[in-house]
């Protein structure tokens, strides 16, 4: 497998930043084809917006509510419903908050945890099983694009 060409459009950046967008979008869409379907095991897979939320509190250690809903930039009516489902599935838990009685702190259970690792493992193979049909000199590429994709996402 080698990379495709350009037909020239990355010569200038709005042509980078179109090239960039159609490849990580279908690069995105491929790994989300990953996932779990529903019936294979358990209830199902979870919403990207509900994978995305146990994967914040998973990183972030402990958060509250509205913590988790400013960085997932939802509103948190929205985020109240992404928690109840968590919690249902018991991939959250709540705890008291350690100086606010009135609020509560959430953090991912170990079946959370485990999901999210197997997911993330899923996904590493895929990725990983591509990578080494590439070629040495494309593969050294990635190794230096990676921090500069991840640098354009925290922007």
């Amino acid at each position: 497998m080698t990379a495709q060409p350009t037909r020239g459009r990355s010569s200038s950046v709005p042509g980078l930043a179109e090239e960039l967008r159609i490849s990580i979008a279908r690069l995105s869409r491929r790994l989300r084809t990953l996932r779990p379907a529903p019936g294979d095991g358990g209830p199902g897979p979870l919403s990207l917006a509900q994978f995305a939320a146990l994967a914040a509190i998973e990183r972030h250690g402990s958060m509250t509510p509205r913590e988790l809903a400013d960085h997932e930039k939802v509103q948190p009516p929205s985020m109240t419903r992404v928690i109840a489902h968590l919690e249902e599935r018991g991939l959250v838990a709540r705890r008291p908050h350690a100086t606010d009685g009135r609020q509560v702190v959430l953090n991912a259970t170990e079946e959370g945890a485990a999901l999210l690792a197997d997911e993330r493992r899923r996904k590493e193979a895929w990725l990983a099983k591509r990578l080494g049909e590439l070629t040495e000199d494309e593969r050294e590429i990635l190794r230096q694009a990676a921090p500069i994709i991840d640098k354009l996402s925290r922007a």
